[in-house]
């Protein structure tokens, strides 16, 4: 048999390799995996009591509902003898806006890409530190509009650019720890999406250092956990840290129960020592419940206090959220939150649109939050 070309023939050989290779190409594909998911969640609020003036404000929310909305792609592939490479590029975005939140950032949620295994996994690139992986069960309302963010934003922002991850399970028990050589490299503030904290300077190595690490202890009914994490200051950082001799550091202790397959609790404190403050320390506790009052009705509530030592700044912040859900993608919801502040504290109910200082603030938010 002649090619078209005219050339000589092929070897039979040959065409039983090529034909080799071809019954292998679907097994190949299926060794790799890659997923495309995301969530779109938002909806209109009206928070009162803003600013001096203290007016009230109707609008779509951008940031957050029930949850931020984001998309990304994330996936595996089989290299053998249980070991597996891994990757996640995460994008975070305003529905209300589509424009790119993280300070703008194309995958400013996660970006990152590494190798896992029976031993755990570890991975390089942005990506949460330790922390969030501390609250992410007990913290019953999470990343709620009223929520723990409204008190303590790196709730949300708790990621880390520039960064070596390890994170392990061995039975019930899990360990963890991150190390960034520059924490934020972007700048979009004064803000915490950007901090501008570059780091990876030769001439100051401890500039915009961030480390975290975790211990944690789970089985199918309850859980607890542990974790530290710090933040180094670098020349021009936002937030008081501008230089490597002063940090932020945060301290975790948290837990969570599930009830009858139909309740969960949820409590934790956080201690904060912040050097660029001019009130360093502080704790915020929270404790809350979540019941699904049918499989398709869920109701959760949280109580948040914030207070600050040798000092009369202090906020309570209540939440309430009702939750329909129409399938496992879609639901709607509606939630509510009151904070009530003390001294010159000026903490918003919705962590933007801050009251006066030492006043009270209430939102509501009615919102519908879909998943791909």
């Amino acid at each position: 048999m002649k090619s078209r070309a005219g050339g000589a023939k092929t070897p039979m050989k040959s065409i039983k390799r090529i034909a080799a290779a071809a019954a292998l190409l679907p097994g190949l594909a299926a060794a790799q995996s890659v997923t495309l998911y995301g969530v779109v969640d938002t909806g209109v609020e009206y928070v009162n009591n803003i600013g001096a003036a203290k007016d009230s404000v109707v609008r779509l929310m951008g940031n957050t509902g029930m949850v931020p909305s984001r998309w990304g792609l994330r996936g595996t592939e089989d290299l053998g003898g249980g070991l597996k490479s891994i990757f996640v590029l995460e994008s975070g975005f305003f529905p209300d806006s589509g424009t790119s939140s993280m300070g703008g950032r194309l995958f400013g949620r996660q970006a990152f890409v590494g190798l896992s295994g029976r031993w755990g996994q570890i991975a390089f690139g942005r990506q949460n530190t330790m922390l969030f992986w501390s609250y992410l069960d007990s913290d019953i309302l999470g990343p709620n509009i009223f929520g723990s963010a409204s008190l303590d934003n790196y709730m949300t922002f708790g990621r880390a650019d520039n960064a070596v991850s390890y994170k392990g399970t061995f039975g019930g028990l899990t360990v963890g720890a991150t190390y960034s050589f520059g924490r934020d490299t972007v700048s979009a503030g004064p803000s915490p999406a950007g901090t501008n904290c570059a780091g990876e300077n030769a001439a100051d190595k401890r500039a915009c250092r961030e480390w975290s690490a975790l211990l944690q202890y789970q089985t199918d009914w309850w859980g607890v956990a542990a974790a530290y994490d710090e933040n180094r200051g670098g020349p021009g950082a936002f937030g008081g840290l501008t230089n490597s001799g002063l940090t932020d550091r945060r301290a975790t202790v948290t837990g969570y129960a599930i009830l009858a397959n139909r309740a969960k609790i949820g409590a934790g404190v956080i201690r904060r020592d912040n050097e660029g403050s001019a009130t360093p320390r502080s704790d915020l506790l929270y404790v809350g419940g979540s019941y699904d009052v049918t499989p398709a009705f869920n109701v959760a509530g949280q109580v948040y206090s914030l207070r600050f030592h040798h000092s009369d700044n202090k906020a309570m912040l209540y939440a309430l959220r009702g939750t329909y859900a129409f399938s496992k993608r879609t639901s709607v919801y509606g939630t509510v939150g009151y904070v009530d502040n003390s001294g010159q504290s000026a903490v918003a109910v919705d962590g933007a649109a801050a009251p006066p200082p030492g006043a009270s603030q209430a939102g509501v938010m009615l919102g519908i939050k879909h998943i791909f």
